[in-house]
Protein backbone atom coordinates (compact mmCIF):
# COMPACT_ATOMS: atom_id res chain seq x y z
CA UNK A 1 0.00 0.00 0.00
CA UNK A 2 2.83 2.55 0.79
CA UNK A 3 4.83 2.03 -2.10
CA UNK A 4 1.80 2.44 -4.61
CA UNK A 5 1.03 5.64 -2.59
CA UNK A 6 4.38 6.72 -2.73
CA UNK A 7 5.33 6.10 -6.32
CA UNK A 8 1.98 5.28 -8.31
CA UNK A 9 -0.48 7.59 -6.63
CA UNK A 10 -2.62 8.13 -9.88
CA UNK A 11 -2.09 4.42 -11.30
CA UNK A 12 -5.97 2.91 -10.46
CA UNK A 13 -5.80 0.68 -11.76
CA UNK A 14 -2.95 -0.95 -9.37
CA UNK A 15 -4.79 0.39 -6.40
CA UNK A 16 -8.14 -0.85 -7.41
CA UNK A 17 -6.03 -4.61 -8.02
CA UNK A 18 -4.45 -4.09 -4.27
CA UNK A 19 -7.55 -3.46 -2.91
CA UNK A 20 -9.46 -6.94 -4.49
CA UNK A 21 -6.64 -8.89 -2.91
CA UNK A 22 -6.76 -7.27 0.28
CA UNK A 23 -10.03 -7.88 0.38
CA UNK A 24 -10.26 -11.20 -0.84
CA UNK A 25 -7.39 -12.28 1.83
CA UNK A 26 -9.69 -10.61 4.64
CA UNK A 27 -12.44 -13.09 3.45
CA UNK A 28 -10.26 -16.21 3.27
CA UNK A 29 -9.17 -15.50 6.94
CA UNK A 30 -12.91 -15.22 8.50
CA UNK A 31 -13.79 -18.13 6.25
CA UNK A 32 -10.80 -20.13 7.90
CA UNK A 33 -11.70 -18.62 11.42
CA UNK A 34 -15.29 -19.82 11.15
CA UNK A 35 -13.97 -23.29 9.61
CA UNK A 36 -11.69 -23.77 12.65
CA UNK A 37 -8.82 -23.61 10.15
CA UNK A 38 -10.07 -25.61 7.63
CA UNK A 39 -9.78 -24.72 3.97
CA UNK A 40 -13.24 -26.56 3.21
CA UNK A 41 -16.12 -26.91 5.64
CA UNK A 42 -17.42 -30.44 6.39
CA UNK A 43 -20.69 -31.11 4.96
CA UNK A 44 -21.51 -33.91 7.27
CA UNK A 45 -20.99 -34.10 11.27
CA UNK A 46 -17.84 -36.44 12.08
CA UNK A 47 -20.66 -38.84 14.58
CA UNK A 48 -22.53 -39.10 11.54
CA UNK A 49 -19.53 -40.29 8.92
CA UNK A 50 -18.22 -42.57 11.17
CA UNK A 51 -21.67 -44.45 11.78
CA UNK A 52 -22.64 -44.30 8.05
CA UNK A 53 -18.64 -45.80 7.27
CA UNK A 54 -19.43 -48.50 10.50
CA UNK A 55 -22.82 -49.46 8.41
CA UNK A 56 -21.52 -49.77 5.37
CA UNK A 57 -23.97 -46.53 3.94
CA UNK A 58 -20.46 -44.46 3.22
CA UNK A 59 -17.02 -46.30 2.02
CA UNK A 60 -13.38 -44.41 3.37
CA UNK A 61 -10.87 -44.52 1.42
CA UNK A 62 -7.83 -42.66 -0.30
CA UNK A 63 -8.67 -39.92 -3.26
CA UNK A 64 -6.48 -40.05 -6.46
CA UNK A 65 -6.46 -37.95 -8.81
CA UNK A 66 -4.74 -37.69 -12.31
CA UNK A 67 -2.79 -34.43 -12.50
CA UNK A 68 -2.79 -34.27 -15.65
CA UNK A 69 -7.16 -34.84 -15.95
CA UNK A 70 -7.75 -34.04 -12.73
CA UNK A 71 -11.08 -32.79 -13.92
CA UNK A 72 -12.35 -35.82 -15.76
CA UNK A 73 -10.24 -38.47 -13.76
CA UNK A 74 -10.34 -39.73 -10.15
CA UNK A 75 -11.33 -42.60 -8.05
CA UNK A 76 -11.43 -43.56 -4.68
CA UNK A 77 -8.76 -46.35 -3.23
CA UNK A 78 -10.11 -48.43 -0.15
CA UNK A 79 -8.30 -49.88 2.17
CA UNK A 80 -7.61 -53.61 2.10
CA UNK A 81 -9.02 -53.70 -1.70
CA UNK A 82 -6.88 -53.44 -4.93
CA UNK A 83 -3.56 -54.53 -2.88
CA UNK A 84 -1.40 -56.96 -4.26
CA UNK A 85 -1.07 -58.90 -1.24
CA UNK A 86 -1.67 -62.48 -1.95
CA UNK A 87 -2.73 -65.10 1.04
Amino acid sequence: QNYLDNFWPDLKAAHELFDSILQARREREIESQENNGKEYPEHLPVEILEAGIKSGRYIQGTLNVNKHRAQLEAFVRLQGFGSKETG
